[in-house]
Order: structure tokens, then sequence, then C-alpha cells
């Protein structure tokens, strides 16, 4: 056995280890996102419309310490600043709940997103929506499902009968009028434009086969980390908008059921004209 098949022996088990930790992160995130569901009475700002409630705050903090627990040398990267540096190369990338504006008002489109990476490249992924007792999961090279049940993206081709989703970064004011362009452009050659309020769910739907294109800037690590691989694994295609390569630490997404995407990426770009 040579050393590139042992590497990939370890790999392996280590990632058996993490995944039965990362439902159990679900299951965990379910519960205490419904128990803090229609009780969210007052909410703090971080920005100057990007909010916090105490049921990120509760559910980073016991996900994180579950982690910690198991797997103490492991890196942590999370929303709401509870992660830390670890001492190999496996990280989990956290949004406690994405769609936390959406929740605090009792609109019942919002998640719990968990990547599970290893070298910089995303391993497995989980997105828990606990409203729609949905949960999304995906192990690289080895599929995508829907409460267990495989997922494939739409079979779309044509960009006019698409359904599409896109959505606003918390910093839209210094930036309206560079969002709303594409946005008209897609809104006029699509079958409709969606927006959601959660990118992990748009992801997760745009994988099932729910949408067929999502495209959003001023994303960050967390949103992405988890729906980006089951959008993969579903037999999707990511970019940025420019065609380029997608990474969860750039600033622009396209996702599809990869028929439209290069329709979809030319009425983006086509957006400054």
């Amino acid at each position: 056995m040579n050393r590139r098949d042992v590497d990939k022996q370890f790999e392996s088990a280590d990632l058996r280890e993490r995944l039965g930790l990362l439902r159990e992160l679900g299951h965990l995130a379910h519960r205490l996102l419904m128990n803090h569901w229609g009780r969210i009475e007052h909410y703090e700002f971080k920005g100057e419309v990007d909010i916090v409630t105490v049921a990120d705050k509760s559910v980073e903090d016991a996900v994180v310490e579950r982690i910690v627990t198991l797997f103490p040398d492991d890196g942590i990267l999370a929303e709401e600043g509870g992660g830390h540096r670890g001492k190999n190369t496996w990280n989990w990338v956290i949004d406690p709940l994405d769609g936390t504006t959406n929740f605090a008002h009792g609109y019942p489109f919002f998640a719990f997103s968990c990547g599970l990476r290893h070298d910089d490249d995303t391993k497995a992924g989980l997105v828990e929506i606990p409203v729609m007792g949905e949960t999304f999961f995906a192990v690289k090279c080895g599929g995508a499902f829907l409460n267990e049940k495989p997922i494939r993206v739409s079979a779309v081709n044509r960009l006019r009968h698409a359904l599409l989703v896109t959505g606003l970064p918390y910093f839209r004011a210094k930036v309206m009028d560079e969002l709303f362009r594409p946005m008209r452009r897609v809104a006029l050659k699509g079958q409709g434009l969606r927006r959601g309020g959660a990118a992990s769910v748009d992801l997760c739907y745009v994988a099932c086969g729910r949408l067929d294109g999502y495209f959003e800037i001023g994303l960050k690590p967390w949103d992405m980390a988890a729906g980006e691989l089951i959008v993969r694994e579903a037999g999707g295609q990511l970019s940025d908008y420019r065609g380029n390569p997608f990474t969860i630490f750039g600033e622009e997404l396209v996702a599809s059921n990869t028929l439209i995407h290069n329709e979809l990426i030319e009425e983006v770009l086509n957006s400054d004209e």
C-alpha cells in the first residue's frame, strides 16, 4: 500500500467518525431552534440591519461544545465567533441559524448549516430545516439526500422556464443599484424570481429541483459550506458571476442545475449594460 492509499484510508476512517457527529449536530440544532421558535421577544443588532438572537447563540454554543468535546483538535469557523483554531486539517464551518431575520419575525424559512472540511475541501454537509422537517445531507462522491432519499437537480434547460432565487446582503444600502440590475434582467428572462432570506436553504432547493438557479453576492463561508457540496452531489454547478471556479471564501455565487448555468451567468454579467 502506497502513501496515498494510506492517507485515504486514514481520512476515510476519520470522516466516518465525524459523519456521526454531523448528524447528531443536526438533531441538536433542530431541537434547540424549535425550543426558541415563536418565543423571540427581542434581538440585538450586530450591524445596521444584521441581527442576532438568543437562538443563534444557544445553538452555536451547544454545537461548538459538542465538537470540542469529541474532536478537540479540529478547527471551527462559526458565524457568531464561537470557533477556534484547530491543530489538524479538519474544520467545521457552522451557521447556527441561517435566516435569523426570518426566524425573529416568525417566518419559517431558516436553517442550521454545517459543512465539514478537510485540507480545504468540503467532505460533508448538512442543512437542517426544522419547521419543514427536512434534513439535507451530502458526502463528497457519495450523493445528496433529503430525509435519506437521493435528490437531483431539475431538468429545466432554458432560463425562460426556470424558477430562480436571489438574496440581498446586509450591506445592500451601499450597492443597491448594482444589486438590482442583475435582479431585473434575471426576473425578465426567467419564469420567476424569489428571495428566501436563507442561502443554505436556497442552495438545497436548487439541489432537490424546487429551484433551478440561484445567485447572490456578499455571502460568508458559513452560508455556503454545506449547501455547495449538496448542490454538487445532486448534479448541480457552482461558480462566481464570471464562471470562474467557486470557493466558499469568494464574494459571488451562482448555483444552478448545470443546464441553465451559462444563460444565468450571461444575464448576471450583462447587468452592467
